[in-house]
Formats: structure tokens, sequence, C-alpha cells
């Protein structure tokens, strides 16, 4: 018959596993602490590099998503804070506050062409021709993150992706599936037809007539009815080939 460990054996067993769980430990806190010194010297190289390229962060577009990039790869958000260091040396904080503001206006005043729905490029167009004394200083990516940050304002600003196309919503409309099917097939020509949408997503007519008529209603469509052929054309302003918002000077 097998003899089963004694008091004694068990005690060893148990301070062999203590000593184990110390050991495994003190290699976590040292492997921590190892993380956390390595942090600390990349935030400060970071740092060092800010300042030596403050007006290439400032003014190239490419520069500055690069240096998002990097700032991301150590846990540092430049835009957390419109106060402390990084506004101080950068002024990037400013300079995204106030991309907010102007595309909320932009937003607004585009709002009953598109429903308040906008192609994200149309958007950065628009921003440029507002900034005409440094419109080359912008690029998508600039967008993005001033639209990440307005989100704090609760109302619907969000960028959605349709097909191919970045779209920024500034209203709080909800888009299922059925009506991002019909902007994706409306980005060839900019509209659809009823029998289109019927063919092309094999869609019963009262499904088509349906999510029209909600895309109709919420301000994202726009009727032409006068084509030879009697088809009523449903016209999508944020997804159109060509803009509906050229020309616009008042922005």
């Amino acid at each position: 018959m097998r003899r089963r460990p004694g008091i004694g054996g068990l005690q060893t067993a148990a301070a062999a596993r203590d000593q184990y769980r110390l050991l495994g430990e003190n290699v976590a806190k040292i492997r921590t602490d190892m993380m956390k010194e390595q942090l600390s010297t990349f935030r400060s190289q970071l740092e060092d590099f800010a300042r030596k390229h403050k007006n290439d962060i400032r003014k190239n577009p490419a520069f500055r998503s690069q240096f998002h990039e990097m700032c991301a790869k150590v846990g540092v958000d430049p835009l957390a804070s419109n106060k402390g260091f990084w506004a101080e040396l950068l002024g990037i904080g400013d300079f995204y506050y106030e991309l907010g503001v102007q595309i909320v206006d932009i937003c607004l005043a585009t709002r009953p062409l598109n429903g308040g729905l906008i192609n994200l490029q149309e958007l950065c167009n628009l921003l440029r021709q507002r900034r005409k004394s440094d419109r080359g200083v912008v690029s998508e990516d600039d967008c993005l993150r001033a639209i990440s940050k307005l989100k704090v304002l609760g109302s619907g600003f969000e960028v959605i992706s349709v097909g191919k196309k970045k779209l920024v919503r500034s209203v709080p409309t909800e888009l299922n599936k059925d009506h991002n099917e019909i902007l994706e097939l409306a980005q060839g020509q900019g509209f659809v037809t009823v029998s289109e949408v019927e063919r092309r997503l094999s869609w019963t007519p009262g499904r088509a007539i349906d999510a029209l008529d909600t895309l109709l209603d919420e301000g994202l469509a726009m009727i032409d009815d006068g084509h030879k052929d009697g088809k009523r054309r449903y016209w999508f302003p944020c997804v159109s080939p060509i803009s509906s918002l050229t020309g616009i000077d008042s922005l």
C-alpha cells in the first residue's frame, strides 16, 4: 500500500510553492520596472524629437501623422489635453480644436444639401478652401483626429465606412445594412433607381422603396424626376462623383 506524505512533507511542498511564487513575483516586478524605465526613456526621447522637429510637425501633415504614430507606441496622447507640455511645445492641441470648430461649421452649413452625411474627402477640401493661407497643411488624418475629439459633444459626429469611401456623419441618424448597401451602390454614378436597387441587390420592390424613402426622409437623398424614361432618380450628394458642394463660397 502506497504511503501518503506526512505533515513534514506537506510543509516542505508548501514552502517550495511559496518560494516559486515569490520568485515569480520578483521576476515580474523586475520586468515591469525595466519596461517602465524603457518607456520613460522613450518618452524622454520623444520629447527631444518633438523639440527638434516642432516646425515640421506643425507644417507637414505627413510628418505630423508619423509623429502621432510614434506617440501612440509609447502611450502618449498629445491631444488629450489643451494644457501642459505638448500644448506649450507644439500647439497642436490648439490646431486640432480649431479644425474641430471649422468641421462643425462646415457640417452645419452643408446639412441642407447632404442631410448631415458628407464625404470625408469633400470635407477636407472645404477645410482647405476655408484655410486659404495654409490649405496644404490639412490632411485626411488631421480631419479624422479632429473629428475623434468631437465625439465628446454627444451630437452624432463620427466617421463611417460605406464601400471604399469614408463619410462623416454629423447627425444622430442610424443607418442600417440596407441603407449602407444603397449608398454603396450609388457610389458609381451618384444615384440609384428603384428598379436598379431591385436588380442589383435582389430585393423586392417594397424593400427597395422603404429603404429609399427612409433615406429621403432623413435628407440624405434628393429626387430627380426629369428624365424621359420616367424613372425617378435618387441622388446622394455624400457619395456623388460630381460634388454638389463645389463652389460654396460662403464656407
